[in-house]
């Protein structure tokens, strides 16, 4: 047996650790040379690392969710394919700090596992004989029509029921003690509302959902955020906006309210500088950006990403749509390289279709500012003393009140709500 043992290379500059995320073999497995091992994620980005070599696998050093120094081995490898069959016989490694059993470290790769909890043993009802539904008679019953149909579909005869009502009439009330006391219901199957479930599962929070976890910790914590609300009258963007894309060309994307929220925030970031940036609060340095980076928040199957649209001041509308569609589908995909997820000096973050009415979003440390976006939708409004209706969109932006005040955050939104009011003032 030649054992060959792969260490975590270099993955980036100033990288010296990284998280094990996903193993993709599992001791005894035979691997090829570039087959994909194991995702490691730094505090940078997610990065497969292929096998350097052809062989069987030893053993992985590092359960999921474990932090892994580069330069320490990652996994060995049996490059001659004479592995021993069972790999508890194999060589044991070298370890500085803590020896484990290579049982140990296969049981590692375990991301989650299912915890069934057994219901309680239901002691049999005991049985007893259900009264006979006495025939019907011609007595007067007073009963509403939901009672009577009630009634009716149950094989109840209403008149052998006692009223609790007004002049004894029958209400539903009647029926529920005339069943709980014994009643039968002819004909009626039995109603069984839902199925009782007693699973646990165990998720390990690890990878991507780790790092949002301690950025969104971090935010919320070191953060004093306040929020603002707002309306805009999209109405005349709308407009502007189905113009274009009537008339756009083959090689122009369809665009959204995004590309002109973009443009316009970078239209009006110059004279609101306090709101572009980042706040070092540990050296207690601001640095206020003249580039306007805008991340653009975006949920994917593996969590919350924030790729970035760069030098926006510098992009037409069109521009701005391409770019935000190329940053957003690489992060979705999972092909966004890292300057596509870093660098942003202000965040959006679009509810879309699920829309809402208001949200208190949490800022993109270290970034002093964030807009949230909702579902435009038609209202009816007073314009002139008339009530028409008009196409309506919330914004909800959240500041860092260290460094931000109140009248400087209200002062950047309603900013933006007169250049979407009136979107030609966007390309002047």
């Amino acid at each position: 047996m030649v054992k060959y043992d792969f260490k975590l290379p270099d993955i980036g500059e100033g990288v010296v650790e990284g998280e094990v995320v996903t193993w993709h073999v599992s001791v005894g497995d035979s691997v090829s040379e570039d087959d994909p091992i194991v995702d490691v994620m730094t505090d940078k980005a997610t990065v497969t690392i292929p096998s350097p070599t052809d062989g069987t696998v030893l053993s992985l050093n590092g359960e999921v969710g474990d932090m892994v120094a580069v330069g320490s081995v990652l996994i060995e490898f049996d490059t001659d394919g004479t592995a021993l069959a069972n790999p508890s016989d194999a060589e044991e490694p070298e370890v500085v700090e803590e020896e484990k059993t290579l049982e140990d470290k296969k049981s590692s790769v375990k991301i989650e596992k299912k915890v069934e909890v057994k219901a309680p043993e239901i002691s049999k009802p005991v049985e007893r004989t259900a009264p006979e539904i006495p025939v019907s008679s011609s007595k007067a019953v007073l009963a509403s029509p939901a009672v009577r149909r009630r009634a009716r579909e149950s094989g109840i005869d209403l008149s052998s029921l006692n009223g609790s009502g007004p002049a004894g009439r029958i209400r539903h009330a009647d029926i529920d003690a005339f069943v709980a006391g014994g009643g039968a219901i002819m004909g009626a199957p039995p109603v069984a509302y839902s199925t009782k479930r007693s699973g646990i599962s165990e998720v390990k929070i690890v990878g991507l959902r780790r790092k949002i976890s301690e950025q969104m910790v971090k935010s919320a914590f070191s953060i004093p955020h306040f929020s603002y609300f707002e309306e805009v009258d999209v109405t005349e963007l709308e407009a502007l906006r189905q113009a274009l894309n009537a008339s756009r060309g083959e090689d122009q994307p369809k665009l959204t309210y995004l590309p002109f929220i973009m443009l316009a925030l970078a239209k009006i970031m110059p004279e609101h500088p306090e709101c572009n940036g980042y706040f070092y609060d540990e050296e207690g340095v601001v640095h206020r950006h003249e580039a306007v980076n805008l991340g653009i928040a975006t949920q994917t199957d593996r969590g919350l990403y924030v790729p970035v649209v760069k030098n926006v001041e510098a992009m037409d509308v069109w521009q701005a749509a391409s770019d935000l569609i190329r940053v957003s589908g690489a992060a979705r995909t999972g092909t966004a390289s890292l300057d596509d997820l870093t660098g942003s000096t202000f965040t959006i973050t679009s509810l879309g279709r699920e829309g809402g009415l208001g949200a208190t979003p949490i800022i993109n440390h270290p970034e002093m500012a964030i807009l949230g976006v909702h579902k435009a939708r038609e209202m009816p409004v007073v314009r002139s003393g008339n009530i028409v209706v008009r196409r309506i969109m919330n914004l909800s932006s959240s500041f860092d009140h260290r460094v931000i005040d109140g009248a400087d955050g209200a002062s950047l939104v309603q900013h933006l709500k007169r250049m979407l009011e009136h979107p030609a003032m966007i390309f002047m």
